[in-house]
């Protein structure tokens, strides 16, 4: 099977598995495991922050930083279809007591013109604004980047409104790697940000939340709160450490094997490409339920020729290319996407 559905599918690498065999241990709620040390000094560097923090999951990196930056009864601003709003159980509600404001984006980019005005004056009948959250690249966008230009301008609008500001950037990698803007530059316009080792990098799990040294401290005592606190975590530190350092370069590749299959997609009357140009990795299309039935109808008769995709809601599909797809095997994936579009079955390569 050509496993397109996600980039957390990826399997260690053969030097990713030997490094996590070798990597020296302790107990990392003590503070005493070197592997997890050396990770969160080397995420602290790479992001240009005081320190950081390795965590089970993205979703903890982001519900600690939600706790580090609201109080309950506060509120977070950010894109509607935000992984925060989407994907991580109502946590900001459920965990910290935080409302979530969610605007419309462009493909989930936010603009200033749309921030301007929207800070909460000092009122006893509204939730204080306290924290502009932005995603780069954007999951449900499309795999979509950000200008930096304009990441920019929208935290300098934070600031003056007295706000936090946290950079969702469980594919950081990506963006940097499509804009050539490196992780630091990025990072400098946030007082945190997450990362996530587990998704185009293909470390097996792991994530990192980035701040400053006092963040860090309360951010532990969160982790610990959430349930996120490991002990002989250096085995897993050290895949993420191996990806951070291995792998960032390569994501072009996917990259270059996302656009492969936007072609395929792009030439079947009754998908529709949403966003219309793929920036990353990722690929989102929409499904003419009278043409093609339903996106599951969709994934079936791609898993049936080898192909698996993910159907997501009433008319959506999503492929995700990463490290274990090759280009051949998206070439053959490309061809059976194209044999849709006369409902016949892509014949050998």
């Amino acid at each position: 099977m050509i496993d397109l559905r996600s980039d957390t599918v990826t399997r260690p690498t053969d030097a990713m598995t030997a490094a996590m065999f070798a990597a020296p241990v302790g107990d990392d709620v003590y503070g005493e495991d070197p592997t997890v040390n050396a990770l969160e000094e080397a995420v602290a560097v790479r992001l240009g922050k005081e320190a950081a923090i390795f965590v089970p999951s993205g979703t903890m990196a982001n519900q600690i930083a939600v706790r580090l930056h609201c109080r309950p009864g506060e509120e977070l601003i950010c894109e509607e279809t935000s992984h925060v709003v989407l994907w991580e159980g109502g946590g900001p509600a459920a965990l910290s007591g935080v409302t979530v404001r969610p605007l419309p984006g462009a493909f989930g980019r936010l603009s200033l013109a749309q921030l301007e005005g929207l800070h909460r004056p000092d009122d006893i009948h509204s939730p204080p604004s306290k924290l502009l959250w932005l995603e780069n690249t954007h999951n449900r966008g499309g795999g979509t980047c950000y200008d930096i230009d304009a990441v920019r301008a929208m935290g300098r609008w934070a600031r003056q409104e007295g706000m936090a500001r946290h950079l969702d950037g469980a594919r950081l990698w990506n963006a940097m790697v499509a804009t050539g803007v490196p992780a630091d530059v990025w990072a400098a316009q946030f007082d945190t940000v997450s990362v996530c080792f587990s998704k185009g990098l293909g470390a097996p799990v792991g994530s990192a939340l980035a701040g400053t040294k006092e963040q860090m401290k309360l951010a532990r005592r969160y982790r610990k709160m959430f349930g996120g606190g490991m002990r002989q975590a250096g085995m897993i530190a050290a895949a993420c450490l191996y990806a951070m350092e291995h792998h960032v370069t390569r994501l072009a590749d996917d990259h270059a094997n996302a656009k492969l299959l936007a072609d395929a997609v792009r030439s079947v009357p009754g998908f529709t490409l949403v966003p219309p140009v793929v920036e990353t990795n990722l690929v989102w299309f929409e499904v003419d339920r009278a043409r093609h039935g339903s996106p599951q109808d969709v994934t079936r008769k791609l898993r049936e020729q080898g192909v698996l995709m993910s159907a997501l809601g009433e008319t959506t599909v999503r492929a995700v290319t990463h490290l274990d797809v090759t280009r051949e095997q998206c070439e053959q994936a490309a061809v059976v996407v194209r044999s849709l579009a006369w409902g016949g079955r892509a014949g050998p390569t």
